[in-house]
């Protein structure tokens, strides 16, 4: 029993810091969500309890009178097709440096994870330039491509070292028994990549989804503006309605939520994935 005691007072500071860690989280949702309910004035009376009297017009001025649907559906189109994009790729590059036994394979590993090292904002201008050369400016579209660029590198780094841990003899059985590689992909690799899969779209997905940078170079027209760019009309030169902004920053923070509540377990698995041998 009193063996039992001591290992539990062990974990109390651990416990500390971990409630100390979930209130700094948490504490700027709960600032976020109660004063979305608040009214323009009364957002400063008291910032941080919850309203005395709640107010829905902001939601429903937003989904009514604004274009945040646009906005949503833009970011959910350009988000997902960039995530899917660099999640195929990245699985299919870290299973070939993964396989492939050569010198080079090593320098094109290190060649493709150079891209963690190097932010892709200092080659704006030239994006810039190949994006009005290929025509995609002033489109949704012009931001996939940077995206995917900027997915890869991490993505590769991932999933190689994650493809590596998996037995050779699975392969090799699959090969005697005149699987394709193909075959061995579908069948064998991507079952087990899962979890790094799910870390992969979970770790690029707040930065694809909360980029403001790309669409405020890229992007002028009004019904091709990302969700977080759209806010920005928000934004007045003498006077700023935080409610609104706040509401819109609300709903857009579901789909990153909802993602990882979905994906969370698979997401666990992945970032542990070797963190205990035998």
């Amino acid at each position: 029993m009193a063996g039992s005691l001591k290992r539990q007072n062990r974990h109390i500071p651990s416990h500390i810091i971990m409630l100390i860690w979930v209130f700094i989280v948490l504490f700027p949702l709960w600032v976020l969500l109660i004063n979305s309910f608040k009214t323009r004035l009364t957002i400063y009376e008291n910032p941080f309890w919850i309203p005395k009297q709640w107010n829905f017009k902001n939601y429903v001025t937003i989904l009514r009178d604004g274009d945040f649907l646009t906005y949503f559906k833009n970011s959910f189109v350009v988000v997902v097709l960039s995530l899917v994009i660099v999640t195929v790729v990245t699985s299919l590059a870290g299973y070939a440096l993964a396989s492939w036994k050569s010198r080079f394979s090593s320098f094109f590993y290190f060649l493709l994870i150079a891209g963690m090292m190097l932010p892709i904002k200092i080659a704006s201008i030239r994006l810039l330039e190949i994006t009005r050369t290929l025509g995609l400016l002033n489109t949704i579209w012009s931001l996939p491509p940077i995206y995917v660029a900027m997915g890869i590198p991490v993505g590769v780094f991932i999933l190689t070292t994650f493809v590596r841990e998996i037995p050779k003899e699975l392969m090799e059985a699959a090969y005697i028994d005149g699987a394709t590689s193909w075959k061995v992909y579908h069948m064998i690799i991507l079952p087990l990549i899962r979890p790094a899969l799910a870390t992969v779209a979970i770790y690029n997905l707040i930065p694809f989804w909360n980029d403001l940078w790309f669409p405020l170079i890229f992007i002028n027209t009004e019904d091709q503006k990302t969700l977080l760019l759209g806010v920005t009309r928000l934004f007045g030169q003498y006077q700023t309605d935080w409610s609104k902004v706040l509401a819109v920053l609300t709903l857009s923070a579901i789909p990153v939520l909802a993602l990882y509540l979905t994906m969370s377990q698979q997401f666990i698995k992945g970032v542990t994935a070797g963190a205990v041998k035998g």
